[in-house]
Order: structure tokens, then sequence, then C-alpha cells
């Protein structure tokens, strides 16, 4: 691969200087998956950096004019991977993608993506400000393939009235997040609380403990809680400790056995969960920090005095409290002109600059990717990304970039669920999961 240098880019602006400037067009397409209205600036800030690239050039005497087409309205995710990886078989793939960091593994053996550190200055503004960690899960096998284009966290949160109402001081309420973080406050006690609420009659059944609906980072951060690993650093393999699985899975089947959690709650509407949890209708859930805004369009417009949130608490002593951060990144695709992919990753160090990462932070209600979003006063200035930052992130942990990962979330998941119905036991279904995921993530595996 060619490795992107200073004295490139220097060579290609002397060159632009001393020839007569030709106009050059470039059209640049974007994808963005998993995209709302109030994640425009995922597009727009391609369309902002194209707009100063364009500038640039003129200053030099060149004469560029980039062409952006974004397109998000795609009916979910599977509609988008499907279509960049179609497209990307057929050669006629987006330039850019936003989307999640779990594709780079699949998408740059698969040789769908370009290395983003080919075209772009790691050491340099703005990328040299990314938070190490946020580029670290932008990596994988020692290649920087794409950038992070916003962070975020899966926080625990509690409905304050609740807790109140079951004997919590307003002291006690606000010193949750602590508690939580030190180990004091664990899962058991949410079980404890949660079945209080239930029979006092404060939240109807199954509304004690309202987890999300279907499979999602979220519940790897409850396999953690109990102690478990998703990855072995030293050997880069994924780890299955059985025992910290069993528990994880224990702790869904007591909640539902004490009434707190419904035995069919996976499946139901998104919209009407959103709906529940934003106006008291259940005690404790988990959730993203994107979630402050859907609250408030769901019509809870008193958030810091309705809703107290934390880490996800711990489950025992092996346990940690913890948060998986997963943020969405841009990546490069392989393009028949290597000039597209030039431009396509010029652009997206562009939009990574903090001003305009802060944009779509602030509109989404996202957290930054760099230190310097915290200087700025759009982000410093906001209540919930100042204090989602201060409190989650110096927790957060993500899920591996491994090819594999994505067949070990899965497994993981159907064991869930097959305990959380009532189809095996804890037992089993680990035993299930620890036969399936053998047989398909084999040497790539470490069981515990």
């Amino acid at each position: 691969m060619r490795r992107w240098t200073r004295t490139t880019a220097l060579a290609g602006c002397l060159m632009g200087l001393a020839m007569p400037a030709m106009a050059e067009d470039i059209s640049i397409t974007v994808w963005a998956g998993g995209s709302n209205d109030s994640d425009s600036y995922r597009i727009e800030a391609i369309e902002m950096a194209a707009d100063i690239l364009e500038r640039e050039a003129a200053i030099l005497g060149e004469e560029l004019n980039i062409t952006v087409d974004g397109r998000r309205d795609f009916s979910g995710w599977d509609e988008f991977k499907q279509g960049v990886t179609l497209g990307a078989e057929a050669g006629t793939a987006p330039s850019i993608v936003v989307t999640s960091h779990l594709d780079i593994a699949p998408w740059s053996q698969a040789g769908y993506i370009v290395a983003v550190e080919d075209y772009v200055d790691l050491d340099a503004w703005p990328l040299s400000n990314v938070y190490p960690n946020l580029m670290e899960i932008a990596s994988a096998g020692g290649t920087q393939w794409g950038v992070p284009q916003d962070a975020e966290s899966r926080p625990f949160f509690f409905w304050r009235e609740t807790l109140s109402q079951i004997g919590y001081s307003e002291d006690f309420i606000d010193a949750l997040p602590d508690m939580v973080a030190s180990g004091e406050y664990t899962l058991a006690n949410v079980l404890e609380d949660a079945k209080k609420a239930v029979d006092m009659g404060l939240v109807e059944a199954g509304y004690g403990f309202y987890p999300r609906v279907s499979n999602g980072p979220d519940y790897a951060q409850f396999y953690q809680s109990f102690g478990g690993e998703l990855i072995d650093p030293d050997s880069g393999k994924l780890v299955l400790d059985k025992a910290a699985m069993t528990e994880f899975y224990q702790f869904f089947v007591d909640a539902v056995a004490a009434g707190v959690t419904r035995q069919n709650h996976i499946g139901t509407e998104w919209n009407q969960w959103y709906n529940e949890v934003a106006n008291g209708r259940a005690a404790f859930w988990h959730g993203g920090t994107w979630h402050f805004g859907r609250y408030a369009r769901e019509g809870n417009d008193d958030f810091w005095n309705t809703i107290q949130f934390s880490l996800i608490p711990a489950g025992n002593d092996r346990g940690r409290a913890n948060t998986i951060t997963h943020p969405l990144v841009y990546l490069v695709m392989d393009q028949e002109d290597e000039r597209i992919e030039e431009v396509a990753a010029q652009l997206v160090a562009i939009a990574t600059e903090p001003r305009l990462n802060t944009l779509h932070a602030i509109q989404s209600n996202h957290l930054a990717v760099a230190k310097a979003q915290d200087g700025i006063e759009l982000y410093s200035g906001n209540r919930w990304a100042a204090e989602a930052t201060e409190r989650l992130l110096g927790s957060a942990n993500s899920q591996p970039n491994h090819l594999q990962y994505g067949a070990y979330s899965e497994a993981m998941f159907r064991g869930l669920e097959a305990a959380w119905t009532g189809v095996q036991t804890p037992e089993e279904a680990v035993a299930e999961v620890e036969a399936q995921m053998t047989a398909t993530i084999g040497d790539d595996l470490i069981v515990r």
C-alpha cells in the first residue's frame, strides 16, 4: 500500500502552481447507514469539507469542482449493508460510507475498502487530535482503515420519581452514578429495587427493568458486568467465559421470575418502547446517549428532573461497571479511479475537524471524537454532552474488530433469548452457545 507523506502533498501543490490550472470535476457519493434527520451532518459535513477543499485548491491556482451526492433513506441496516456489498462486488460502490466499525474486518478482507492512512497524514491536524482509543476502534490488523465519525455510549437509566417513591432520598439518587461506578450499587440492587417498584404498584408487572428489545452491543455490557471478556488482548482471539455468560443469562431469567421483566419482551415495537421509557412507565432500563434527544421528542422535556443515568452496574465481584461505545466510522470504498479515493479520504479528514464534528454531536446527541471539542462552546455548553462525556467515556470499551465477532454476537444473543424465554436453562443455553461458537469460530475462540 502507498503511504501518504507530506512530501507527496507538497509536490502536488508545487506542480499545481507551476502548470496552467485545469478544471477538475470530482463526484463523491456518501451513504450513511442508521441515520435520520438528526444525523444529517454525517453527509452535510462532507459537503462542507468539499467546499473547504475547493477553496484551498483555488488559493493554489487550481479549479476543483466537487459534487457530493448523499443518501441516508435506507429502510434499515440490512438494506444499507446489502447495498454497499452488492455495489462493491459490482464496482458501483459509493465513495464514502458511514457505518459500524464492526464492518472494517470483513470489508477490508473482502477488498471493499481502502486504508485511509494511505491518503491522509494521521499525525497532522485534525486526525492527530482524535481520541486514540477511537482511532484504534477504526483500525484493524495494524492498519488505519477508517476515521471515527461520532462517538456514543450506552448508559443505564433510572426513573427518579420511582426511586423516590421506593424510599430513596434526592441525595442518594444524585449519588447513584458514583455508587454504580464504584460497585456499591449493582445489578442485584437493580433487581431488588425493580421488584419493590412492581410490588408497590409504581410500575406494572414486567416494567421494573425494561431492556432493549432486540440484539445489539448493549447486551455485551451485561456479559462484562459479570466478568466476561470479549477478546484476549495477547492472542487477539475471541473469548467465551462460560461462568460469566451463565451468570449474565441468569440475571435476565431472575428478572423474569421476579416479575420485573416480561418473558415475551423481546420483539416489542421500538416506537412503543421509546415512548414508555421516556414517560416513566418503566423503573429502570438501558439505552444510548442519543436517547436524550429521542426522549424529548416523545414528550419528556424535563430529562434532568425525571431521569438519572450511570454506567451499566457490575453484576458480581468478578465484573465491573462498564459501557460500550459503538462509534460509526467514515470508510473510503475501493474505486476504479484512485483519485476518487484520494479526494474522499481528504474530505473525511476535513469533516473530522472539531467544529464540523461538533455540529453533528450536538444536533444528534452523540459525543465528541476529538479532544479539542471540549473547548468549543457549542459542545462544552451543552449539559448532556459534557456530563455524558465525563460520566461514561472514561469507562467505555468497544466490541472487537474481529472477522468472527458477528457470529459471536449472534450466538450470544440467541443463547440469551433461549434462557430469557424459558426454552433452555442458562446452563443449557451456554452449552449450546459454546457448541455454536466452536463450530463457527473454531481456532479463533478461547473457551474458559
